[in-house]
């Protein structure tokens, strides 16, 4: 009975770490993307995304703008590296399961009174988590 015990207990405490581990992951992949877009790392968004991920943003005379993701890091390519340039992102929320995830940030904009709210849908590709579309909206 002890060892019943003790192997459903090693197995729970197994299954949270690894739940963590995971949860960590997505977040590492997240905070890529939020780090290499507030100090213009262009390397370190691509590493966020797929290489063949979408982004689908906000146009004002576009109903749906669909931008690749390596066009998108190339904007910030054009700002001088490592300098902040205003964008602070927090992760709002994130549900995993299995090799797939989906995760909400807001990223504001000092300075302008902007905010933007992302989902971003993840999976899991050679053991690493990479964000495989991003949908945008302007809040303010």
């Amino acid at each position: 009975m002890k060892t019943y015990f003790f192997t459903t207990l090693f197995l729970i405490v197994c299954s949270s770490i690894t739940a963590q581990s995971e949860e960590d992951q997505i977040k590492t992949a997240l905070n890529k993307y939020i780090e290499g877009t507030s100090y213009n790392y262009t390397e370190m968004i691509m590493e966020a995304f797929y290489k063949e991920a979408n982004l689908f943003l906000s146009h004002k005379e576009k109903p749906i703008w669909i931008v690749p993701a390596a066009e998108y890091a190339s904007w910030f390519e054009k700002k001088e590296e490592g300098k902040f340039n205003g964008r602070v992102g927090n992760i709002l929320s994130i549900d995993q399961e299995n090799d797939i995830a989906m995760a909400k940030a807001e990223i504001l904009s000092k300075g302008k009174n902007i905010r933007y709210v992302d989902i971003f849908l993840l999976k899991k590709i050679e053991g690493n988590w990479k964000i495989i579309s991003k949908a945008a909206t302007r809040t303010k």
